[in-house]
């Protein structure tokens, strides 16, 4: 049987429908789209830590018997074939939105943005000023920005709502935005961001787990001793499924509680220069 054949099978076993009707959902439902990306990284994870790594791996049950396990918030165990020591892994994926998020639409927030995470751009000279290597690529690689993309942009919301007593350049940005349409607006937003991601997309995580108050939790983020080993897969920003694994215990614990880790992390960026190559 083909993968064909088991797929028109499985679509008509389990959703009752066609292959097309199937399709045409799942392109409907980022929801449904998000399940079956975070399920195809989980089983990405499994064979690398199998095949690469040669570790024996076992997947952890989300519903447990009885009474639920303290420290069972990981996808999957593993070990040495050798030992008897069982490590926790979770895996976990890029924010989504993180360039619109950070505005990095527009000039100055996305030089100020690359400035603050300099150390973790591989192509900036640490010998010379941070600030003159960035705004000279930007200009170098997005030269929009010299002209047409000069001017900011705000959001729908903030333009109808923002009030000024003098006169700034927010001012003056927001006054030549009025008269455009929220879907006008969100288009050259989308335009630009689309610009800005064709030389440099962002690294950022997104933790979140359960509700804060359950448990050990004060917030709704994981805590450090929920898995031993975080693997993030960076494929929402890059060509292919690429993970990237870090020891919870290293990273930078939540400004409220300690134990916890925070939501977002900056681990980097994915660069592309003008032959296509990414780094």
């Amino acid at each position: 049987m083909t993968i064909l054949e088991q797929l028109t099978n499985f679509v008509q076993r389990v959703f009752k429908t066609t292959l097309e009707i199937f399709l045409e959902a799942l392109r409907h439902s980022p929801n449904a789209q998000g399940y079956v990306s975070g399920s195809i990284t989980e089983l990405l994870l499994k064979k690398k830590l199998e095949e690469e790594y040669g570790f024996e791996v076992k997947r952890i049950r989300e519903k447990w018997e009885g009474r639920k396990q303290s420290r069972h918030h990981g996808d999957f165990y593993f070990r040495k074939p050798d030992s008897d020591l069982w490590y926790v892994i979770e895996s976990k994926g890029v924010k989504s939105n993180s360039e619109k998020w950070h505005k990095l639409y527009n000039f100055d927030n996305l030089k100020n943005f690359l400035i603050i995470h300099a150390r973790k751009i591989p192509w900036l000279d640490r010998r010379r000023s941070d600030e003159q290597q960035v705004a000279d690529w930007i200009y170098a690689n997005l030269p929009m920005f010299r002209d047409e993309y000069s001017s900011n942009l705000y959001e729908y919301e903030e333009v109808q709502k923002y009030k000024s007593k003098r006169e700034t350049d927010k001012t003056r940005a927001i006054a030549a935005l009025r008269s455009y349409t929220r879907d006008q607006i969100n288009a050259m937003l989308e335009e630009r961001l689309n610009y800005v991601m064709s030389k440099v997309k962002v690294l950022e995580t997104h933790f979140v787990a359960g509700r804060s108050g359950s448990g050990d939790r004060t917030q709704a983020t994981p805590r450090k001793d929920d898995f031993n080993i975080i693997a993030i897969d960076i494929v929402l920003r890059y060509p292919e499924h690429k993970f990237l694994f870090a020891n919870p215990q290293n990273l930078e614990s939540s400004g409220d509680d300690s134990n916890h880790l925070k939501q977002n992390y900056i681990m980097g960026f994915v660069f592309t220069d003008e032959q296509g190559t990414i780094t």
